[in-house]
């Protein structure tokens, strides 16, 4: 059964709205997919990396890979993009151009980027905001964004006329050995220790790991017993070194693409929730850093392919949630304040970008976030927007049990990190930057559970 429900907050309470119920896909429905990829490399000097990075090198192309899935009924769509994020109207222009190219609903797509930092950060409404202000920084080329999207999207119409049948779904895992590590170590005596994607302090990176999903997920779709597509999910964040203009796909993109070279199987990576977690225990910043770091998630993709186990598929579900999580406004993250910067010409601009995309959140009232879930046969795929903390998969895994589930997150990326209540207690990077509330907590863990239990009960 395909369910939209609609979440809102009302006085601090969480309230379903509504609930739209739909026609699951039939055991006789013959399930079809089909891949599509797309390069989505900003030109050198166009369209700025994270924040106003200018491209003055190309080191990897950045690909946007998916796959359309018809089941006779209705077409969706799950597709990985090689950008560090998409926010707001941004991400919705695009999600709405490849839903009208496949001629479907825009809830029944899902796009999430990898979160690679030598990619764009891309934030319309915020540019938008800018734009209103004193000499305001150039951090969204418009036409840019309008060109890529419509090719995106064209690239998942060509593939509705490739799509094939499939019959088997395959699940795979592994651990994935020294590379991935929290970036908020407590000490003993309370004190909160950053360790962020690479760090060259000896004594930090000699922490333990702290909380972390070590496993690496692997979700493949198959044709009597060949495999058609692989889907790899694991959560750190993605980047070894950046803040040069390089356009990459990092770490991830190199061990994807050596696998797909190797299988002659389209692969596709999604980064899970991470927004406290990253390479910082295992990566030093240099270049031999990020090879080992890379060979190490290559080894594990390889195992969770090498470690699947095909099933007969026969039932598709997708049910897709409307999230509504109230914007950060409290003396830690003040808007007026965000406002005031944002507006400030002397300030740094960086500093401005960041504080418009607060407010940007803020303005965008109650549009919702989209929260997703494809059931097949068993095996789900849970897709959330925001940089989740890890606590979230960590939490939607424990209502799983013995049943296999992936988690991508980095979707409509407009709320930022999406923290734990304790985390803002605790103070740090990451509860600082996050543009919602503390009591979103509650709510995502109640949409995690309302669509996780729900599965339970119609399998």
């Amino acid at each position: 059964m395909r369910r939209r429900l609609f979440l809102g907050l009302l006085s601090g309470l969480l309230a379903f709205s509504g609930m739209l119920a739909g026609a699951p896909a039939l055991a006789k429905a013959e399930l079809k997919v089909a891949t599509f990829q797309c390069d989505v490399t900003p030109p050198v000097d166009g369209h700025p990396l994270i924040w106003v990075v200018p491209v003055k090198e190309v080191e990897t192309p950045l690909l946007a890979k998916g796959i359309v899935i018809d089941d006779g009924q209705c077409r969706y769509v799950l597709c990985a993009m090689d950008w560090c994020g998409l926010c707001n109207s941004s991400y919705e222009l695009f999600c709405r151009k490849i839903a009208a190219a496949v001629g479907t609903d825009v809830a029944n797509v899902s796009l999430h980027c990898v979160h690679q930092h030598t990619a764009p950060y891309t934030d319309g409404d915020a540019q938008r905001i800018l734009d209103k202000l004193p000499d305001p920084p150039r951090y969204v080329d418009f036409a840019f964004l309008d060109q890529v999207s419509s090719r995106l999207a064209q690239a998942a119409a060509d593939a509705v006329s490739r799509l094939e049948p499939f019959d088997q779904i395959g699940t795979g895992e592994a651990k994935v050995e020294r590379v991935a590590s929290n970036r908020r170590i407590l000490t003993s005596d309370g004190k909160l220790i950053g360790r962020m994607s690479s760090c060259k302090n000896p004594k930090i990176r000699a922490l333990p790991e702290g909380r972390i999903d070590p496993y690496l997920r692997t979700i493949t779709l198959a044709r009597d017993g060949r495999p058609l597509v692989r889907l790899h999910f694991y959560a750190t964040h993605p980047q070894t070194f950046y803040g040069d203009p390089r356009a990459s796909a990092d770490m991830p993109g190199f061990a994807r693409e050596r696998l797909q070279k190797e299988e002659g199987v389209f692969q596709i990576y999604f980064t899970g929730c991470s927004g406290d977690v990253a390479m910082g225990k295992y990566n030093d910043g240099s270049r031999k850093a990020r090879d080992e770091l890379t060979e190490r998630l290559y080894q594990a993709m390889r195992q969770a392919a090498t470690a699947t186990r095909y099933h007969a598929v026969q039932s598709l579900c997708w049910r897709h949630v409307d999230l509504t999580l109230p914007p950060r406004d409290d003396d830690g993250r003040p808007l007026e304040k965000s406002e005031a910067l944002a507006a400030d010409p002397k300030a740094n601009v960086v500093r401005r970008i960041r504080a418009a995309t607060h407010v940007a959140f803020a303005q965008r009232a109650n549009r919702p976030l989209p929260v997703n879930l494809l059931e097949l046969n068993g095996a789900a795929i849970l897709m959330l927007p925001g940089e989740c903390m890890v606590e979230y998969q960590l939490f939607a895994l424990s209502l799983r049990g013995e049943r296999f589930l992936a988690v991508a997150a980095y979707s409509d990326l407009g709320p930022g990190y999406i923290c734990t209540e304790k985390s803002f207690e605790q103070g740090g990077y990451e509860p600082s930057a996050s543009r919602v509330a503390p009591e979103s907590e509650r709510i995502l863990k109640a949409t995690i559970r309302s669509l996780l239990t729900d599965t339970a009960t119609t399998e």
